[in-house]
């Protein structure tokens, strides 16, 4: 597997992340409560953060540092 092509799997993987924990962040944060059927948001919070907040901030950093190794030529 050559370099580009590690780099396109995880910015897959980084998109379909973020989605997920934003979903889980906006009901966190927007509705009160995250309740997707099976899934939860964490124990609470971080810091008065919640911790699916911290989940999107991590994706984002992966998603953006793969589209700029992308970018590079």
């Amino acid at each position: 597997m050559n370099e580009r092509k590690a780099l396109k799997i995880i910015q897959l993987i980084a998109v379909a992340g973020t989605l997920f924990s934003g979903y889980l962040s906006y009901g966190e944060l927007f509705k009160g409560s995250c309740s997707l059927t099976g899934v939860s948001c964490g124990a609470g919070d971080i810091g008065g953060v919640p911790a699916c907040v911290y989940g999107l901030v991590m994706y984002l950093l992966v998603l953006t540092t793969a589209t700029l190794g992308l970018r590079k030529k």
